[in-house]
């Protein structure tokens, strides 16, 4: 086990396609036209020293460490700062620049601690700047003015000297910095959140965040850019301060958002000292989020189950047995469950957490085990809309680009999605296209961050009212076909132009101009108008969606009007353009990709293709039932009418994320044998009669794929410290059931995945090793994957245009409900909040707060903190009140991420037409003061506690 280490070119690629050939210390090198020098010598293997530079930013040139000499010019130019020009000929070491580096270096050393720890350990590039400059002993020493000593000579400010520990996951020393702006640089550059500043003039300059706030109280949002750019050890992790230097490393996959990070996993033995984002990573390119970076800590939590528990009964305490006691447990009652109630009485459902192997491995059970379709998948209540809008009009169920695909982009149209918040990495990526001159339309009822944020402001904010996603696509589709502004030709070629015709005639009806849909959206007619001219002329148009669009009655209807808007303007098949969902969850689009819908085997194919069943068939030898099986909201009700009776979930807290949540919480009560496989006791296994411990995304191997379809390599850094990988846990339980698996890596499931899956026919653990990631398709005819989908012709054929016609929700507003409720995500915390809310992210967001309008607030006289009760048709809970007006007026909103909330409580079910997905963005509500938590509330967690008591087996002699 050794290091992964990464080079440090000093400053970004060029992307030039002229290449200019130069001599650097008698080598002769080509790279393209408007590569620094710096970069060309590294290129070559000749490394500057530097200080101050970083190929993940602009070049600087402060340290003046990295001087160079040029033959025929004068001067000792930076080398970071001096592009490579035909034929010079340039010189890194000469006695002249290196009696300057030595004098610079001097300077530096002089204000360093000759004690400091980061040094010491490897961790602080100023000892390894000194030695590659020669410089042996330091002739100012310790005892003149400096940054260390606090009080010498007047020093009217010790504020500049005290150390920053307020944030929970790094320390800053100003001791130890040397004001060479590159965290400065990195928040603004690369996070863009723009935090931080140099604060004070001359020897007093000192970081300072967001004007002399400590790091906890400023704007700063823990992405860890400072922290990983910092060459002093002013900035460290507090993990590598409490537990010293990493020994060895590993490259792996974030297990948080649909981003789908890559990190390294810096280990001592087998514990996790720090996560440092990849700059190879295809999908972050060096950059995380404060979940990836930090909120590791969750793995090892005390919390964690790391023992199988049996109870007969809901309210009997958990009993600890053998993980042999609990297959053959699961296997009898299963057995018994079919025999009594038929072969359709249990089911499964798969996680958006697992990996790809693990997920396949449950539909399989299901299907292969069970002898039915009855599996689902979180995706369900998310991005469901998307599979099927999009299989409807492009003919595949994902997103069209690659996250590279940003850079390319003139146009960004944001609908139901809160990047910065919920997927904070390419959140960054857009604002930096956004800061270099891209225009921006937000679509949205809350004023998220994006539409006024520091140096990025949208062209057009259209806060509809909740619900009207689908009106609002069709009005900008009307005033695209009645100016004239559609893209005739791209249609011509590449659609079917009688539906076409027939949507053009559909969306130029009077009642879907922006004037008549002003009444249902509430935004202005002219507003609408302008943006829908910008997005058609604009240039490159993306649009980015999220759960905004899809969770509601009309989520698949409105993912068929965004792909109708970019086929229309030819903004699909080329980079900078595209329909582009934005996954929630690590793997949302890997399980949808396995087949964990009931009604598809893993590729999208319908479980009543009889070519598509043979080959399962052949290989698993069974035969499998034709008919789609039941979702989850089909189980729930199957449960409660006493015809469904088992269930094995893994890695889903249905209880929590599902709406109407007393329905959940019946269907639950009413089966016979609940079997919940997870890392902590959930809510859903408060009515669980078996728990199966769970294990993280570090202590296993596979593959995830992130909303771009890129399939990424989990790899394993740490033993299970429950015995098993999940993926063996499903793998004893079929074993249990009679069925012969025996599979002895992950690798081997997805070899049989690509042998029966043609999109991923090309994808291999040996081929992912060798270049990283790849996005599927993945075949004979793209074996690298295919970063942009529909280049040359849709997957269909021609593209579908489709009628989207407005049909509004049957959850309506009145005199007792005369508010709507939309809910959402907060960038500290992560879905349920199982993860995060056992970590230190807790600092920021320790419980779900209701946003309110001042007019509303004050209408109800309810105050900023306040207790208010929650109330709608389904429920009621209670929370405390943040006053804001981010929300408009009308309107509330609210995030999901803590179960003492219960927020879906409240949430109807009312779902999408096609796909079932739960409409949460859309809940009629009254909203009133509280004395705190209602008595459901207070009854529930009760109930919770009771249900998580547990004997402990007696240690094995």
């Amino acid at each position: 086990m050794c290091m992964v280490n990464e080079i440090d070119y000093g400053t970004p690629a060029s992307k030039s396609d002229r290449m200019v050939t130069l001599t650097i210390d008698g080598k002769v090198v080509t790279v393209p036209e408007g590569t620094s020098i710096m970069r060309a010598a590294r290129e070559a293997g000749i490394e500057v020293p530097k200080l101050c530079a970083n190929d993940m930013m602009k070049a600087y040139g402060s340290c003046r460490l990295c001087l160079i000499e040029i033959e025929g010019r004068n001067g000792t130019p930076a080398s970071c700062t001096t592009p490579v020009a035909e034929g010079i000929k340039v010189a890194t070491q000469t006695d002249r620049l290196g009696s300057i580096r030595r004098g610079v270096m001097e300077l530096y050393m002089s204000d360093h601690p000759a004690d400091c720890p980061a040094c010491a350990e490897g961790d602080c590039d100023m000892v390894e700047m000194a030695a590659k400059v020669g410089l042996t002993e330091n002739r100012y020493g310790p005892n003149g003015e400096n940054h260390v000593a606090p009080l010498l000579h007047g020093d009217t400010n010790p504020h500049f000297r005290e150390q920053d520990l307020s944030n929970p996951y790094f320390a800053y020393d100003p001791a130890k910095c040397i004001v060479c702006s590159l965290c400065v640089r990195a928040c603004g550059e690369v996070q863009g959140t723009f935090a931080l500043t140099v604060e004070g003039r001359g020897f007093e300059s000192r970081i300072a965040a967001s004007m002399d706030d400590p790091f906890l109280e400023s704007e700063c949002v823990s992405c860890g850019a400072c922290v990983q750019a910092c060459p002093t050890g002013a900035l460290r992790e507090k993990t590598v301060i409490e537990k010293g230097m990493p020994e060895w490393s590993a490259v792996t996959t974030c297990a948080y958002c649909g981003v789908g990070c890559t990190f390294k996993a810096e280990m001592r033995g087998e514990e996790v000292v720090r996560m440092v984002p990849y700059k190879e990573g295809q999908a972050n390119r060096g950059h995380s989020c404060v979940k990836g970076r930090f909120a590791w800590g969750y793995a090892t939590h005390k919390d964690r189950i790391l023992n199988p528990m049996i109870r007969e009964k809901i309210t009997d305490p958990w009993q600890e047995v053998s993980w042999d006691e609990a297959f053959a447990y699961i296997a009898k009652e299963f057995r018994r469950l079919q025999y009594q109630y038929g072969k359709g009485s249990v089911g499964g459902i798969t996680s958006s957490r697992c990996t790809n192997e693990e997920t396949y491995l449950v539909q399989k059970l299901v299907r292969q085990g069970f002898g039915n379709n009855n599996v689902d998948t979180c995706a369900r209540v998310c991005h469901s809309p998307t599979g099927y809008g999009l299989r409807m009009t492009y003919g595949t169920s994902a997103g069209t680009q690659d996250f590279d695909s940003v850079e390319h982009t003139d146009v960004v149209l944001v609908i139901g999605a809160n990047p910065t918040d919920a997927h904070p990495v390419f959140g960054s990526r857009m604002k930096k296209r956004l800061r270099e001159g891209a225009r921006l339309i937000v679509i949205d009822p809350r004023r998220i961050d994006l539409v006024r944020t520091p140096h990025v402001q949208a062209d057009y904010h259209l806060p509809l009212r909740p619900g009207t996603n689908v009106a609002m696509l069709t009005a900008l589709a009307h005033v695209i076909v009645e100016e004239g502004l559609v893209d005739e030709q791209f249609v011509r070629e590449r659609c079917d132009w009688d539906a076409f015709q027939d949507w053009a005639e559909f969306v130029l009806q009077p009642e879907h101009s922006p004037e008549a849909v002003e009444k249902y959206t509430g935004v202005p007619a002219e507003q609408v108008r302008a943006a829908a001219r910008l997005y058609a002329t604009g240039g490159n148009a993306a649009i980015y969606y999220g759960l905004g669009v899809t969770e509601h009655s009309q989520g698949s209807t409105a993912v068929m009007a965004i792909a109708n808007l970019a086929m229309a303007t030819g903004n699909i098949g080329r980079p900078g353009v595209g329909v582009n969902p934005l996954r929630g969850q690590n793997n949302v689009q890997g399980s949808c990709d396995m087949g964990s819908f009931p009604h598809e085997l893993p590729g999208y194919r319908h479980i009543a293709d009889d070519a598509t069943r043979a080959v399962y068939e052949s290989l698993w030898g069974v035969k499998l039932d034709n008919e789609p099986g039941l979702r989850i909201p089909n189980m729930l009700d199957a449960a409660v009418d006493g015809s469904f009776k088992g269930l094995y979930v893994q890695g889903e807290d249905i209880l929590q994320s599902d709406p109407n949540t007393k329905h959940v919480a019946a269907g639950l009560a009413a089966m016979e044998c609940v079997v919940v496989h997870d890392l902590f006791l959930n809510e859903t296994a408060n009515y669980a009669h078996v728990f199966l411990p769970g294990s993280t995304f570090l202590e296993k191997d596979g593959t995830f794929t992130n909303a771009e379809r890129r399939i990424n390599r989990v790899r394993k850094v740490m033993e299970p410290k429950n015995k098993y990988a999940d993926w063996e846990v499903t793998q004893k339980m079929a074993q249990a059931l009679g069925l012969d698996w025996n599979y002895q890596h992950p690798s081997e499931i997805m070899d049989e995945i690509a042998k029966t899956t043609p999109t991923f026919a090309g994808v291999s653990f040996d081929l992912l090793d060798r270049v990283g990631s790849v996005q599927w398709p993945c075949n004979e005819k793209a074996p690298l994957g295919t970063p942009v989908m529909h280049m040359d012709g849709f997957v269909r054929g021609k593209g579908r245009f489709i009628r989207t016609a407005y049909v509004p929700t049957d959850e309506k507003v009145g005199p007792r409900f005369p508010l709507l409720l939309t809910t959402g995500r907060i960038l500290s915390q992560y879905n349920v909040g199982a993860q995060t809310r056992r970590t230190a992210n807790m600092t920021w967001h320790e419980e779900d707060r209701l946003e309110i309008h001042p007019n509303d607030a004050e209408d109800r006289g309810i105050r900023d903190g306040d207790y208010v009760k929650l109330a709608s048709r389904s429920g009621e809970t209670s929370l405390r009140a943040r006053i804001t007006d981010r929300v408009a007026p009308g309107v509330v909103y609210t995030t999901f991420h803590h179960p003492d909330t219960q927020a879906n409580v409240v949430t109807t079910e009312y779902s999408d037409w096609a796909t079932n997905c739960p409409e949460y963005k859309v809940t009629a509500v009254q909203v009133s003061p509280s004395n705190g938590p209602t008595e459901w509330q207070r009854d529930y967690n009760d109930q919770a506690k009771r249900s998580r008591r547990i004997v402990h087996a007696e240690p094995a002699e």
